[in-house]
Order: C-alpha cells, then structure tokens, then sequence
C-alpha cells in the first residue's frame, strides 16, 4: 500500500493495521525517516517536500511491485510525507512484513533505498541564510544501484512458498 499525504502519521497504529489477525507474519521490518536538524553544518528551520501527483503513487507502485518481485512478502506500506516539515517530524515511514525476518529487513531497506533516489520528490531546506533545493546525495545513489547489481534470485536465499525453510534451488 501506497500513501503520500501532508498528514503525520502514527507508526504503532500503521503497524497494527498490516499485522492484526495475519498469523502468517513472522517478521516486521520498519524505517521511519525524519527532519533532521542540521545538514551538512547548517542549521535547518523547516523542509518543504513537493511531488508530482499521480506520477509518484506510480512509481512508487512500482518499486513496490519490483520489492515483492524479489521477496517473499506479506504486506508492504510505504507512507511518505508532502508538504512544510520541521526538524523532528516524520516524512517517511516504510514497513514490510514477511513469514521470515530475512525478507522483512532486506526488502524494507530496498524499498527506503530505491525511493530515496527513484521517487519524483523535491525537497527544498528553509535555513538561517535561506532556502535552496536539495540535491541527492552520491551516498543515496549508491545505495539504490548496489541493489541494482543484485538478481532477484540473489536477493531472496530462501524458498518460502511452503512455508519450511529450505534452501532454493
């Protein structure tokens, strides 16, 4: 599941809501991104995040598609913020459940990686000398090509489809 909302949001309950009654699930993985104060030895008094409707539900649907692709996944969701944001509060949230941990915790940093750099957002930082744009950072782009470089064979060790963990083929 796909949201993106100027709203925050409350990661216990967004949790609850993909876990309650699925007795399937064995592992959980979260990341909740959020405003930092400080970049790059500047002080930082608010972000503003601006995307492109539509397009960004798309493509993020499709990192998504791409995560479960390579994973054995119960549920995925993927909250990201829009909108004026101060240093504390939210923007992100990403959660993905999984019969195993190995899948939970792999595909969860795929998908924070992959939307760091593939997602159509546009971050501009308010700060004591002024705003500018944000720029990605060659950290953020290396992240997201390593996975890249990875087969989809490769990213899942584990044949889950019976529920026994054996070893794929």
């Amino acid at each position: 599941m796909i949201r993106v909302q100027e709203e925050d949001f409350d990661s216990s309950q967004e949790i609850r809501a993909l876990t309650i009654g699925n007795k399937g699930i064995g592992g959980v993985a979260s990341f909740i991104g959020l405003v930092r104060e400080r970049t790059n030895n500047q002080r930082i008094s608010s972000l503003t995040l601006e995307h492109y409707p539509g397009m960004t539900e798309k493509i993020l649907e499709q990192i998504e598609k791409d995560a479960r692709e390579r994973w054995s996944l119960n549920e995925v969701l993927v909250i990201h913020r829009v909108g004026r944001m101060e240093p504390g509060d939210q923007i992100v949230l990403v959660v993905t459940t999984s019969a195993h941990r190995e899948a939970a915790l792999k595909s969860c940093q795929f998908l924070i990686d992959k939307l760091k750099t593939g997602a159509p957002f546009w971050k501009q930082e308010e700060t004591p000398e002024g705003s500018h744009w944000v720029a990605e950072r060659p950290d953020d782009i290396n992240a997201s090509e390593r996975w890249d470089t990875e087969t989809k064979a490769e990213c899942s060790r584990f044949n889950h489809g019976s529920g026994d963990l054996t070893k794929a083929s």
